[in-house]
C-alpha cells in the first residue's frame, strides 16, 4: 500500500501547546487491500471515525497543529501498540499474554470491523503486517511525537487532544435511569494520562458548548493516551469521543444536513481548548 499515512496541517504561527490528532479518520483505501478483504467497500468503513478530521479542521487557525491519519483503521490501527499483533489474523505470530483488544479482533492489524465482521477470509503474512507497520504506523507516531516535542520546547508542556467518534449505542451500558446520555466521553486513563486541571478545563469547555460529557466510561483511552500521557513530564494526553449521531448518518457514512452547524460548535470548542497554556510565553520569543 503505497501512500502517506497521515496529513499534517500546521498553523502559520504556533501559539499553543495543544496538538490535535485524529488517528481513526483515514479513508484512503488501496484497491489491493480491498481486493484481499471479504467485505464490500462500504462495510469496511464501519469502524472509521468518519469526518472527525473535518470536525477539528479549524485547529491550525487557532495556532495548533492537526495530525490526521489517511491510513484506514481497518488496514492498521494507529491507536494500538505496534506489538499488539493478533495470531488469528497474522501468520507466524505467537499467542502471548491475554490482551482484550487483540482477543476481540481489534489489534494493530484488525481482524474485524464494527459488530465483529471479519475483514479477511484467512490470515495475512507476517511480512505484510511488518510492511504496514513500517510504512503507516511508524511514520504517524514519529510525526506525532515530533509535534509534541515541538510544543514542549516552545511552551514547556504539550497537550495532546486525541480525537475520536463513537457509535451512538456505545454508551447504552453506562447510562443510568433518569440521566441524559453523554454526547462526549473524555478519556484520561482514570487520571493517569493528563493533569486534573487540564481535563476539567476541557470538560468545562465541552459542557459550555451545550454537550453532555462523561469521563472514562466506556472509553478511557487506548494506546495513544497510555503511551503519550506523561503528566509528570508535562506531556498530557486526553481522548475525546463524540457521538457519531450528532453529525452523521452512521449506516450511510454520510454527514447529516446540519453537519456544518455541529462543526461550528466543535470549532468554538477547539478555539477555547487552544487557550490552555497560552499564558506561558514561547521560549522562541525570549
Amino acid at each position: 500500500m503505497n501512500m502517506t499515512s497521515y496529513t499534517l496541517h500546521l498553523p502559520a504561527r504556533r501559539t499553543t501547546p495543544v496538538v490535535f490528532a485524529s488517528p481513526h479518520s483515514g479513508r484512503d483505501y488501496d484497491p489491493a487491500f480491498l481486493h484481499k478483504s471479504i467485505l464490500d467497500p462500504h462495510t469496511i468503513r464501519s469502524s472509521e471515525d468518519a469526518f472527525v478530521d473535518q470536525l477539528f479542521s479549524a485547529a491550525p487557525s487557532f495556532g495548533a497543529p492537526l495530525l490526521a491519519a489517511t491510513t484506514p483503521r481497518a488496514y492498521v490501527d494507529l491507536n494500538r501498540a505496534a506489538d499488539e499483533l493478533d495470531p488469528s489474523v497474522v501468520e507466524g505470530v505467537r499467542r502471548g499474554a491475554h490482551n482484550p483488544r487483540v482477543a476481540s479482533g481489534l489489534g494493530v492489524i484488525p481482524r474485524v470491523v464494527s459488530n465483529g465482521r471479519a475483514i479477511y477470509r484467512g490470515k495475512i503474512p507476517l511480512s505484510e503486517a511488518r510492511h504496514r507497520l513500517q510504512n503507516a504506523w511508524h511514520p504517524y507516531h514519529e510525526a506525532l511525537q515530533t509535534q509534541l516535542n515541538t510544543a514542549h520546547a516552545m511552551f514547556g508542556e504539550a497537550i495532546l487532544v486525541d480525537c475520536h467518534s463513537m457509535p451512538h449505542e456505545a454508551v447504552e451500558c453506562v447510562v443510568r435511569a433518569g440521566t441524559r446520555r453523554p454526547d462526549v466521553v473524555l478519556g484520561d486513563r482514570f487520571g493517569s494520562s493528563a493533569s486534573m486541571e487540564i481535563v476539567e478545563r476541557i470538560e468545562a469547555i465541552l459542557a459550555g458548548a451545550g454537550l453532555i460529557v462523561a469521563r472514562n466510561a466506556p472509553f478511557a483511552g487506548a494506546f495513544v493516551t497510555q503511551h503519550y500521557g506523561r503528566p509528570s513530564r508535562r506531556q498530557h494526553a486526553v481522548q475525546i469521543e463524540i457521538d457519531r449521531a450528532l453529525y452523521m448518518h452512521e449506516a450511510q457514512i454520510l454527514p447529516r444536513p446540519d453537519f456544518d452547524a455541529f462543526r461550528d460548535v466543535i470549532t468554538r470548542v477547539v478555539a477555547e481548548i487552544t487557550e490552555i497554556g497560552k499564558t506561558e510565553m514561547p521560549l522562541a520569543a525570549e
